[in-house]
């Protein structure tokens, strides 16, 4: 599963990075976050939080902040985006929730690095790790979004709400994540992108091939602080390297 990573790549550079356009300013923000809200460095992301995500619009690639955690159009209200931060690679094509996002709405959903939490033998208490790529870059979570319209809140033109909402999509670990944890994000590379946000492409098959692991040489990974246990804690110290709990 993925429950927690790190944002901390400004938006500009992102946008570069992928290859989008920066809806951040002209827009003002969406339903779920103030509208002028300044970004800064999040080393402790969490299910709820307003992330970055990647997705196409108008023939053209945008970077924008969505909800984490995917409100279907259906839903009667936003509160079961609580319950749906990760989607399986496995059966994404099948459940009810996710399969009219995968075929029509995905997104890239971008990381600096992700945490996952190791059993350590003799102790209650799990050791956190930092997993993240070996030369520094970006990490493109692979992701669905969709649009839940709040019919009993209109905006200043009368009309519904929107809330923007975003999954991450996660599979089988590689040999070196599965050290910490049996299962990781989807991480797709820079070749696939096109086809991947490409929201005229309804091959499922062929868009579920992209769902593999990432080669575990593309990740590096190190003991953490447990500090990092607590979401209120949002520091760039989280992510340095700790001496693991059993050796204290």
């Amino acid at each position: 599963m993925c429950g927690r990573y790190v944002s901390a790549t400004p938006p500009d550079q992102l946008a570069q990075y992928f290859g989008a356009e920066s809806m951040l300013e002209s827009d003002g923000g969406r339903a779920d976050e103030p509208t002028g809200r300044a970004w800064t460095a999040n080393y402790n992301v969490a299910p709820t939080h307003a992330v970055f995500t990647v997705y196409e619009q108008d023939g053209g690639r945008r970077l924008e902040r969505f909800h984490w955690g995917l409100v279907p159009f259906w839903a009667k209200n936003p509160k079961i985006g609580s319950k749906m931060i990760n989607a399986r690679s496995e059966t994404i094509h099948e459940k009810q929730s996710f399969k009219r996002p995968f075929a029509k709405k995905r997104c890239i959903i971008p990381a600096d690095g992700f945490y996952e939490w190791k059993k350590v033998e003799g102790h209650k208490r799990k050791q956190p790790m930092y997993l993240t790529s070996i030369d520094g870059a970006p990490l493109a979570f692979a992701g669905v979004w969709d649009v839940w319209k709040d019919r009993n809140t209109l905006d200043e033109a009368g009309e519904p709400l929107e809330l923007y909402s975003c999954t991450i999509i996660t599979g089988e670990a590689n040999d070196r994540v599965a050290e910490v944890h049996d299962r990781m994000p989807v991480m797709l590379p820079p070749d696939v992108w096109d086809t991947w946000l490409d929201r005229d492409n309804h091959d499922v098959d062929a868009l579920r091939s992209f769902l593999v692991p990432a080669p575990a040489e593309l990740i590096r990974l190190h003991p953490v602080s447990t500090d990092v246990n607590n979401v209120r804690n949002n520091r760039s110290s989280l992510i340095e390297e700790a001496a693991p709990i059993n050796d204290g």
